[in-house]
């Protein structure tokens, strides 16, 4: 099957109500539908306040649903004469957002806030006001579902990650702003099709990119599934239409088949005395359309499009009901997954087994209890659909509340919205490493991460002071990855600190905000001196004295929200403001208050062009050399001013650096190698060998002989059974050392050639 791309929008799919999967019924058997957005019931607009009351009545006080009311009066009022891109009157938006959050029985307080959430982003009502009509409580869920449209911001994507840190932050403080903001995510993109192709395919990659991993992180299952299929709706309409009329049409084949294993499946369960009840489930379309990309898969090839749920009524007859299936079908070897015994990081539990059903067909089943389904489908919602007796917080709510809780910690290490925004994205992560304490308790960490990862998720002081670690009572280096059922133990000392090469294999996001406060803490002397360098630079490429006279000064600090000039030269030698831009504010004050301000522009046929900055390799964190490309003295090199990070240095011909020069070009400055540089540098090289014995020892004695360190050794198998391709990173002094190296090497017996790698 062909998928191929169209620019055509799609038509009316999402405009459409999405039915959404409800608590299992008393009935042994059902087949719950595909998620095909196409087949869903149009949206009306006949949602209404008596609508939303009515279904709020069956949990909520007459007290709580007068406020409710009340609420809707005071939206209904202030967005009056509004309407939607379909025509709607906007009052409808609101009742839908709060209709959804019905669904999950939120208290009256989200409610309110759902119906009233647009009323200080659109019609300018004040959080005063707020306070004074319906109390602090409602008035901070409504501010931190609202988007900072008053503030100016340099660019589209700055202002975009500072919406999402004050949305990040209010939902760490409570978690009902985030409930209600995906509420309000959901509703706009069932309805989505009104807007142009090009509004749909941004909205949905923003989607896709933030509120998905957010859904799944809170174990919102049922939004996360709905929401991916919508975003891939609109951002490849033609690819999702062709899925959905290839899964319609398999429906019919491929009904037989499910049918006889859902007959032999509750058979079986019945005989062993199991009370059980059997679901068959399709896979979401984009389900299927990932594993076809991510495999190169066609349709037909996707065999498991079909699988089954089985709900038990107690946790030891889930793998009672396992054990029934693998007497009654063989399990595949690999294929199994307890997430009872080790939840995934969102609360997710179920047993995970594939099977060899009729005909040879792979068919996957999920056992889990009813409490279990409860959390799957609602997640961190759970918490209002079915709540504690004691009120205490489940094991879900305490790692949600742990997870919000280093959104604090994260946001008290990093001032900037941006880098915010991007550790916080690296925590969203859709998969997980599970590992083990010393004391037993489980650890979870997205895949790739590191023991320092560990270490900083335990403490941000163990992370600081870590020097050492073991995993599985065996030393190894901090940078060692972890991989499922570790144990790990850190070694500290307080005389260890983070160092920049730790930013370069630390995985979680708080991990890197905490080594990048750290470095700039203690390095602002050189980052200080590098933004005056840069400032000057700057200054004079605009035939400007870099010497500022005192009340020019005054009156850019008094515009920047600065306390001095040094503090905006440390933030232009941190990244976190450019260069080009001060000296272009200052040429404005210069231009507009010329007869108040002494000051001395230069010539513009004395202007010569700037000096580029000098480079040593050993300044610190203020100036980083490139990871990707890993730049050595004698290469010729670029600088890129990167945010929160400082300079880092790339050589000109970098694959990484290009790219992101077309995209920021204002963001590169010209640098050179300085004389005299008393240290060793990074470098990467690959040697291609014959698959003989003692080939690694020759190739590691002449890099010794010839001067140089080696730091780490990977190897791999290359294209034959006889050849083995052997990884080096070591230490040199620049390219003539290196270029030395390489002529020993080539050299030796069973070398079959050697170069140096760049990414």
């Amino acid at each position: 099957m062909n998928l191929t791309d169209s620019n055509s929008s799609l038509p009316a799919a999402s405009e459409k109500s999405v039915s959404r999967s409800s608590a299992p019924s008393k009935k042994n058997v059902a087949i719950l539908p595909t998620s095909d957005v196409s087949a869903r019931p149009a949206i009306t607009g006949a949602a209404s306040i008596t609508d939303l009351t009515n279904r709020l009545s069956d949990y909520l006080s007459p007290a709580d649903l007068k406020l409710v009311k009340e609420a809707y009066r005071f939206s209904d009022e202030k967005h009056l004469g509004q309407v939607r891109k379909s025509g709607e009157p906007y009052i409808s938006h609101p009742i839908a957002v709060a209709e959804i959050c019905a669904e999950w029985k939120l208290d009256v307080q989200a409610i309110m806030a759902a119906l009233l959430h647009d009323v200080m982003e659109d019609q300018d009502v004040k959080k005063e006001e707020l306070i004074e009509r319906f109390g602090a409580p409602v008035a901070a869920l409504v501010d931190g579902l609202s988007k900072l449209e008053k503030i100016e911001f340099q660019s589209h994507i700055e202002a975009q990650a500072e919406n999402f840190r004050k949305m990040l932050l209010a939902m760490a403080r409570d978690v009902r702003v985030i409930l209600v903001k995906l509420a309000d995510r959901l509703h706009n993109m069932r309805t989505l099709g009104v807007m142009s192709a090009e509004k749909q395919r941004r909205i949905s990659r923003e989607t896709m990119e933030v509120y998905v991993p957010i859904a799944h992180r809170l174990g919102l299952n049922n939004i996360y599934r709905e929401l991916q299929d919508l975003s891939f709706a609109h951002i490849y309409p033609m690819r999702y239409r062709t899925l959905s009329k290839a899964v319609k049409a398999a429906r019919g084949n491929r009904r037989e088949v499910v049918n006889k294993i859902m007959e032999a499946v509750k058979s079986a369960l019945s005989s062993a005395g199991l009370s059980a009840q059997v679901y068959g489930r399709e896979k979401t379309l984009y389900g299927i359309y990932r594993k076809m990309h991510d495999k190169r898969l066609s349709f037909s090839q996707v065999l498991d499009v079909y699988g089954f749920r089985i709900v038990v009524d107690n946790f030891p007859n889930s793998y009672f009901a396992l054990g029934t299936l693998h007497a009654l079908y063989k399990p595949m070897p690999g294929k199994f997954k307890d997430y009872i015994a080790i939840p995934k990081s969102n609360g997710y539990q179920s047993l995970h087994t594939t099977l060899i059903g009729p005909y040879g067909t792979p068919v996957e089943f999920q056992i889990r209890t009813q409490d279990m389904h409860h959390v799957a489908e609602s997640g961190v919602a759970a918490h209002w659909l079915y709540k504690n007796e004691e009120g205490s917080l489940t094991d879900l709510q305490q790692r949600t509340h742990a997870w919000l809780q280093s959104l604090l910690d994260i946001q008290k290490q990093t001032g900037d919205s941006a880098e915010f925004l991007e550790h916080v994205k690296i925590d969203l992560f859709p998969d997980s490493v599970y590992v083990f304490t010393p004391k037993s308790k489980i650890i979870a960490l997205p895949r790739g991460a590191t023991a320092l990862d560990f270490a900083y998720t335990i403490h941000t002081d163990i992370g600081d002071q870590a020097i050492a670690t073991r995993i599985n009572n065996e030393p190894v280096p901090l940078r060692s990855e972890l991989k499922n059922g570790d144990i790990v133990e850190i070694i500290t000392s307080p005389s260890s600190h983070p160092t920049p090469n730790w930013l370069s294999y630390v995985r979680t996001g708080k991990a890197r905000s905490a080594i990048r406060h750290y470095l700039r803490t203690i390095n602002l002397n050189e980052s200080t001196e590098l933004g005056k360098q840069l400032l000057a630079q700057a200054l004079v490429a605009l035939h400007l004295n870099p010497q500022l006279p005192e009340s020019l000064i005054d009156k850019l600090l008094n515009e920047s929200s600065a306390k001095s000039l040094e503090e905006i030269q440390t933030d232009i030698g941190i990244g976190k403001r450019m260069a080009a831009l001060v000296a272009r504010h200052i040429l404005d004050l210069v231009e507009d208050d010329s007869p108040s301000i002494p000051f001395q522009q230069f010539d513009g046929d004395k202007l010569s062009k700037p000096e580029p900055v000098i480079i040593y390799g050993s300044e610190g964190v203020s100036v980083q050399l490139s990871a990707c490309c890993l730049p050595i003295p004698g290469d010729r090199i670029v600088g890129q001013l990167k945010r929160d990070q400082g300079l880092v240095v790339h050589t000109d011909d970098c694959e990484n650096a290009k790219r992101m020069q077309v995209k920021e070009p204002d963001r590169w400055i010209d640098v050179k190698w300085g004389d005299d540089l008393n240290r060793r540098f990074d470098c990467r090289i690959t040697a291609m060998t014959s698959n003989e014995r003692g080939a690694l020892a020759r190739i590691a004695a002449e890099i010794g002989e010839s001067d140089a360190n080696i730091s780490h050794v990977n190897i791999e198998d290359g294209q034959a059974n006889d050849i083995t391709n052997i990884h080096f990173t070591i230490q040199i002094e620049d390219r003539t050392h290196l270029a030395r190296l390489m002529r020993n090497v080539k050299h030796l017996p069973g070398v079959l050639k050697i170069w140096r790698e760049y990414g």
